[in-house]
C-alpha cells in the first residue's frame, strides 16, 4: 500500500481505474472527486434507451453506492476541483480544501462545444448532449409533432435524430461540410447512413450551416439557414464536437496540445500525474491522436491502474466503436486515420454492408452495419495483425471466416 490515490473525474475512465485498482488486490487510499452531484455511470444510452424512456437511471450506474463503501473507494460528488498545486501535491477545491495526493489522475472528459451566443446559443431550447441532466432536460422536449433542428451530422446528431423520429418528433438536421460524418466515416458509410435516416423522416441538410436562431422572450422559435431558408423550429440539439477539459492540467503547466499530452503509460509530464480517456491525447502509429470512445476510457484507464500498481506495460489501443440508430447497429472497428482506399462488401440481408479502410494496401478499420459477421472478422484480423485481400472482401461469396484460418 502507497499514499493516497486522487482521481479528478467520476466518469467512465475515473471510475474504471478505481474499479481495475481494487480487481488487482491495490488497496492504497483512493479518493474520486466527481462534479456531478451523481454516482459514476453509463452515458452513451443517455441519448438513446434513457431519453426514450427504455432504461431508468439505476441501470446506467456502473455500481450501487455501497460498492464505494465495500471497496474502500471515497467518492465526493458535486466536487469541482479549482486547480493542482503540483509543488505540494495537492488539489484545491472551490471551497478552499485542499487534498494531498501521492498520485493523481486526471478524467477529467470533454465538454460539448456550444453555438455562440451572438447567434442564439444561449436562448432557452438550445441543449447539448453530455450527461443526465441533458438528457432530462431534452426529455421534456421530445413531443410528437414538435419540430427539432439538429446541428451537425456527426454520430450524435444522427442518434438524437433517430431518437426523436422514433418518438414522433419532426427533424430537420443540417450539416455545414459535403456531407454527413464527414470527419470520422467513409463517403460510403455515410451515404448508407443518410439513406436509412431519409426513409425514417428526418430531413438532412448537407453544405448547410446555420446563420443564427431566433427568439422570442428567450426561447428559440426559429433559425435562419445558410442555403437562405427559415425554419421554425421548437428546439435545437447541438452537436458540432466537444473540447477536452485540459484546464486543470495548461493551469498546472503540464504538457497539453488539444488535450492533456500523455505517454504510453498514460502519465503525463509530471510522472505523479496520470490521465485517462476523452481529455487525452497520446502517440499511435506515429500520429498524435485523441479517441473519443468508451473503448479508450475503459482500456487507457485500466492500462494507467496497472502502471500506478506497478506494472510495466504500455497501452496498445485496439479501438472499437459502435452508434445505433433506429433498429441499425453501426459497429466500427480499428480507427481509420490516413485511408486512402475503401472496399464495400454488401451484407446478407438488406440495409446491411461493410466498408473495409486501408492504407497503403494493409487494413486499418472496417465500418459494419448490421453486419456482426463483418464486425468480428475485421476486429479480429485488425488484432492479430493480419491483412484482408481486398478482391476477397469485395466478393459477397466468399466466407469471410476463411481469413482467420
Amino acid at each position: 500500500m502507497t499514499g493516497r490515490l486522487v482521481i479528478v473525474g467520476a466518469g467512465q475512465a475515473g471510475f474504471a481505474v478505481a474499479a481495475k485498482l481494487r480487481s488487482l488486490k491495490d488497496m492504497r487510499p483512493i479518493t474520486i472527486l466527481g462534479a456531478e452531484d451523481c454516482l459514476p455511470y453509463q452515458r452513451p444510452p443517455l441519448s438513446k434507451k434513457y431519453l426514450l424512456g427504455e432504461m431508468t437511471f439505476d441501470r446506467l450506474l456502473f455500481r450501487p453506492e455501497n460498492w464505494f463503501a465495500e471497496n474502500a473507494v471515497e467518492i465526493r460528488l458535486s466536487t469541482p476541483v479549482e486547480e493542482i498545486v503540483r509543488d505540494e501535491k495537492v488539489v484545491r477545491l472551490f471551497d478552499g480544501t485542499a487534498i494531498p495526493y501521492e498520485t493523481l489522475v486526471l478524467a477529467t472528459g470533454a465538454t460539448p462545444r456550444r453555438l455562440p451566443a451572438a447567434i442564439g446559443g444561449d436562448l432557452d431550447g438550445v441543449y447539448t448532449v453530455r450527461d443526465r441532466k441533458d438528457a432530462d432536460r431534452m426529455a421534456g422536449e421530445m413531443k410528437e409533432g414538435r419540430r427539432l433542428l439538429i446541428i451537425g451530422g456527426g454520430y450524435i446528431g444522427l442518434e438524437a435524430a433517430a431518437v426523436a423520429r422514433k418518438l414522433g418528433v419532426e427533424v430537420t438536421l443540417i450539416e455545414m461540410a459535403d456531407r454527413i460524418l464527414q470527419r470520422v466515416a467513409a463517403k460510403e458509410t455515410a451515404d448508407a447512413m443518410r439513406a436509412i435516416h431519409r426513409k425514417n423522416g428526418v430531413d438532412i441538410r448537407e453544405k448547410t450551416g446555420l446563420v443564427r436562431l431566433i427568439g422570442d422572450a428567450g426561447r428559440v422559435k426559429g433559425a435562419e439557414l445558410s442555403d437562405g431558408s427559415v425554419l421554425d423550429v421548437d428546439f435545437v440539439i447541438v452537436g458540432i464536437g466537444v473540447t477536452p477539459n485540459d484546464r486543470l492540467a495548461v493551469d498546472a503547466g503540464l504538457d497539453t496540445a488539444g488535450g492533456i499530452v500523455v505517454d504510453a503509460f498514460a502519465r503525463t509530464s509530471d510522472p505523479s500525474i496520470y490521465a485517462a480517456g476523452d481529455c487525452t491525447v497520446f502517440t499511435w502509429k506515429g500520429a498524435p491522436v485523441r479517441l473519443e470512445s468508451v473503448q479508450n476510457a475503459v482500456d487507457q484507464a485500466e492500462a494507467a491502474a496497472a502502471v500506478i500498481a506497478g506494472g510495466s506495460d504500455p497501452y496498445d489501443p485496439k479501438p472499437w466503436f459502435w452508434s445505433d440508430q433506429y433498429d441499425v447497429k453501426l459497429q466500427i472497428a480499428g480507427f481509420n486515420m490516413g485511408y486512402d482506399e475503401t472496399v464495400v462488401r454488401p451484407g446478407a440481408r438488406e440495409e446491411s454492408l461493410s466498408v473495409w479502410y486501408y492504407k497503403e494496401k494493409q487494413l486499418i478499420a472496417v465500418d459494419a452495419i448490421n453486419d456482426a459477421k463483418a464486425y468480428v472478422t475485421g476486429k479480429k484480423l485488425l488484432e492479430l495483425g493480419r491483412n484482408a485481400e481486398k478482391a476477397a472482401v469485395a466478393d459477397p461469396a466468399f466466407d469471410l471466416k476463411t481469413l482467420l484460418s
